[in-house]
C-alpha cells in the first residue's frame, strides 16, 4: 500500500506501509528488492530501487580509480534528484559522423544553479568537518542554503558568505551554537560579512533563533581548557548568578562565560590565565578583565555553597 505524504521540501513523497499494520517498521530484503511487514509477512512493496552507491567509498582512500560506477547517492536537494546521465567523449571512428561531429551528445548537463548549490554543499561539508559538526547540522545547513538560493533574496552576496551564515544559524537551531569567530576561522569570509548575511537570512526566511546563553559555551570551553567537572559547574553557577543579579548588563554571553571560568579557575587548584581562556573563547584579554571587574565585587555571593576553595575569595586577583 502506497500513500503520498508531504515532505519537508514541499514535494509529495511516496510512503509505503502495510494496510493491516500501518505503524509497523517495514523490513527491506535487499536481495529480492522487497519491503516486508514484520507483523504479518505481507510483501507491501517489490522491486525496490536502491538509490545508494554500488560500492562503498572512503574519503581517506588514495586510490586513483573510483569504484562507484553508478555515481553518488540520490540528492533530493538538487533538481531532478541528481539523476543524470553523462556520455563520455568517443574515441573510435564509429563515434563520429561524416562531418566529424560526435554522434552521441549529452542532452542534459548539470544546470548552473545545481552546480552552484553543489559547490556550496561541498564548502559547507568542509567547514563542518573542520569544527567536528555532526551530519544533522550539515543537512540543516544544506536545506537553509537551498531555501535562500531559490528565493534569490540575497542577490549580490557570495555563496560562501551565505553558506557560512547558514552554518551559524543551523548550529544555533540545533542547540550547539558556535561563535562568529569560530565560523570565520573555518571559512574565507570576514566576520562582518557573515553577520550581515545572518540578519538578511533570518529576515528572508522569516525564521528566528534562540538567544545564546553562557551555558551554551561553558562545557566546551572548560573541556578544551582541561578543567575538572567541579570548576566547570562552579563557572556555570557564577555566570548564571551574575546574569540573575544583573551584574553584567550589555555584555555578551561569551565574555561573561570567559570571566566566570577565569574566576572559578583562580579559586581552584587548576588556575588558568586570561590569555589561555581568551584563546579558547575567542575573546581579548581586556574583554575578560572588563567583565571580571563587574562581577568581582560580588564574588562571595556568586560561588556555589559546596565549592571547595583552594584560594579564598578575598585572595582572588583584583585586576
Amino acid at each position: 500500500m502506497i500513500e503520498c505524504s508531504r515532505g519537508s521540501v514541499g514535494d509529495a513523497l511516496p510512503k509505503v506501509q502495510c494496510p493491516n499494520h500501518p505503524d509497523a517498521l517495514l523490513v527491506e530484503d535487499y536481495r529480492a528488492g522487497d519491503m516486508i511487514c514484520p507483523e504479518c509477512g505481507l510483501v507491501v512493496g517489490d522491486r525496490v530501487i536502491d538509490v545508494g552507491s554500488e560500492w562503498r567509498t572512503f574519503s581517506n582512500e588514495k586510490a586513483t580509480k573510483d569504484p562507484s560506477r553508478v555515481g553518488d547517492a540520490q540528492n533530493p536537494l538538487l533538481n531532478g534528484g541528481d539523476l543524470t546521465t553523462m556520455i563520455s567523449k568517443g574515441t573510435g571512428a564509429a563515434s563520429f559522423d561524416e562531418f566529424g561531429n560526435s554522434k552521441y551528445q549529452n542532452r542534459r548537463t548539470m544546470s548552473s544553479s545545481d552546480r552552484a548549490m553543489l559547490n556550496a554543499f561541498k564548502e559547507i561539508s568542509t567547514m563542518a568537518d573542520r569544527i567536528n559538526l555532526p551530519r544533522n547540522i550539515i543537512d540543516r545547513t544544506n536545506n537553509l542554503f537551498k531555501q535562500v538560493y531559490e528565493q534569490k533574496s540575497l542577490k549580490g552576496r557570495s555563496n560562501d558568505a551565505i553558506a557560512s551564515a547558514c552554518l551559524y544559524i543551523a548550529c544555533r537551531q540545533e542547540g550547539v551554537p558556535r561563535t562568529f569567530k569560530e565560523i570565520c576561522a573555518v571559512s574565507r569570509i570576514s566576520k562582518k560579512e557573515i553577520g550581515r548575511c545572518f540578519k538578511l537570512i533570518l529576515k528572508a526566511l522569516e525564521t528566528s533563533v534562540d538567544l545564546i546563553t553562557t551555558g551554551d559555551f561553558m562545557s566546551r570551553f572548560c573541556s578544551n581548557l582541561g578543567l575538572p567537572k567541579q570548576v566547570q559547574m562552579a563557572a556555570t553557577y557564577i555566570a548564571r548568578k551574575a546574569v540573575e543579579l544583573d551584574l553584567v548588563p550589555g555584555r555578551s554571553p561569551i565574555s561573561v562565560a570567559a570571566a566566570a571560568i577565569y574566576m572559578a579557575s583562580q579559586a581552584s587548584a587548576e588556575k588558568k590565565t586570561q590569555k589561555e581562556i581568551g584563546d579558547i573563547a575567542g575573546v581579548a584579554d581586556v574583554t575578560i578583565r572588563q567583565s571580571y571587574r563587574l562581577i568581582y565585587p560580588r564574588a562571595a555571593d556568586l560561588f556555589p555553597p559546596d565549592f571547595k576553595f583552594d584560594t579564598p575569595v578575598d585572595k582572588l586577583p583584583q585586576l
